[in-house]
């Protein structure tokens, strides 16, 4: 019956069009999410699913929208650096390590030999912490308390250790252009050799609940396959490409700071699935294990700041003491670092993949242009191109396997 002004109502005219007609198969439309910071971020995927299959998925971001590479623009390039944190808010001490390691490449500057040894030792550190969330958050999503429980417990240890080194937990802002906020002392390298020595057991013990269980195989193996090519082909980066059978890491394949002087495997996997990459992330936790007890083993006596107090505070007690070192002191924090004219990218492997800034100078104190690319932007949008044709209960998995942190997508 069709539908007009005469047999509807007047109320009615010109409402729209309702067609009945039925042309193929039915579907529904779903909105996972948004859901809380607290679990993966405020990600939002709009779904059409044919009974329990995923026909279609889309990403929808901006909720946690906050403006940062607008916001460089009107900071001095210290005071840029908090805003990296709360990028991958995960592993704070990678990204002020990429944005420190771009500025100091336009300044033309070389950190000191320390600097660089504690700048690697933080950032494997940092890669345990955020995998350690990563695998643990997986596991509690596909009900499994216990491993996210002692993946925690690993993590507050860490955080510990942030803690007292840089003075915050969570958003350390603990590198500068030019060094690091402060040294780390003997009693803090005795912490670090101390869970460098007890985490191998811990871990373990995660390993031996999760890997082989039975459960946790049916809801992993052979669940959201990316393939190689489609892995170059969307930009993907870091643990979630290595377990695609891509052997490639940035600290190996363009070594910064001190990775060429440290010896370390790059893990990878060829299944592809969100068993290849939790796996992945398994075994480089141990690795980054062996980069830390390699740092602690050769980190070299001697000063962690360079001594151009144009670029970096000078010391307290110089400042109390030279005129000289009072007035630079002054300088910096009312105006900050004048870089000159120039740009430069410079990308490090983060724990989710390639971390880098692109820093444009136009030889003031403020950059230009700051341009952050960030590996979970890029590892978000495998989400919709693996799961079409997976369960709805598979999707939950798949998010997971590629760790996305929305702070570093709406960015």
């Amino acid at each position: 019956m069709s539908m007009t002004s005469d047999n509807i109502g007047e109320e009615a005219q010109g409402r729209r069009t309702v067609d009945y007609s039925y042309d193929g198969p039915e579907t529904m439309k779903l909105n996972m999410g948004p859901v809380h910071p607290s679990t993966h971020g405020v990600l939002r995927l709009v779904l059409e699913l044919d009974g329990e299959t995923v026909a279609e998925c889309k990403p929808v971001i901006g909720y946690l929208h906050s403006g940062k590479e607008k916001l460089a623009e009107a900071k001095t390039y210290h005071q840029f650096i908090p805003y990296t944190d709360r990028l991958d808010y995960l592993a704070p001490m990678s990204n002020n390590t990429a944005y420190a390691l771009t500025v100091e490449k336009i300044l033309g500057v070389e950190v000191t030999e320390r600097c660089k040894w504690l700048r690697v030792m933080l950032c494997e550190l940092a890669r345990i912490a955020s995998h350690l969330l990563g695998i643990g958050a997986m596991a509690l999503d596909l009900g499994a308390t216990t491993p996210f429980l002692w993946a925690f417990t690993e993590r507050e240890k860490l955080y510990d250790l942030f803690e007292i080194i840089s003075g915050a937990r969570f958003t350390v802002s603990y590198m500068r252009v030019g060094g690091v906020a402060r040294d780390a002392t003997d009693e803090w390298l005795a912490g670090v050799k101390k869970f460098v020595d007890e985490f191998p057991a811990h871990h373990k013990d995660i390993d031996t609940i999760l890997t082989k269980n039975e459960i946790f195989l049916r809801r992993t193996k052979d669940i959201g396959f990316l393939s190689v090519e489609d892995g170059l082909q969307l930009g993907i980066s870091g643990p979630s490409l290595r377990g695609s059978g891509i052997d490639w890491d940035i600290r190996r394949s363009n070594p910064y700071l001190v990775y060429d002087q440290i010896d370390f495997n790059v893990v990878t996997r060829k299944a592809g699935d969100v068993y290849a990459r939790y796996l992945c992330r398994m075994d480089e936790m141990l690795e980054s294990l062996k980069i830390v007890q390699q740092c602690l083993d050769k980190l070299p006596n001697g000063p962690v700041n360079i001594d151009n107090y144009k670029v970096i505070y000078p010391p307290r007690d110089r400042v109390k003491e030279s005129m000289e070192a009072l007035i630079h002191h002054f300088l910096l924090a009312q105006e900050g670092i004048t870089v000159p004219e120039g740009e430069a990218y410079v990308p490090i492997e983060g724990p989710k993949g390639e971390m880098g800034f692109y820093v444009v100078s136009d030889g003031t104190t403020k950059p230009l242009r700051n341009r952050i690319r960030t590996p979970s932007f890029y590892n978000l949008w495998a989400i919709p191109h693996v799961s079409k044709g997976a369960l709805l209960a598979d999707l939950v998995a798949i998010i997971g396997s590629f760790d996305i942190v929305l702070g570093e997508i709406d960015r």
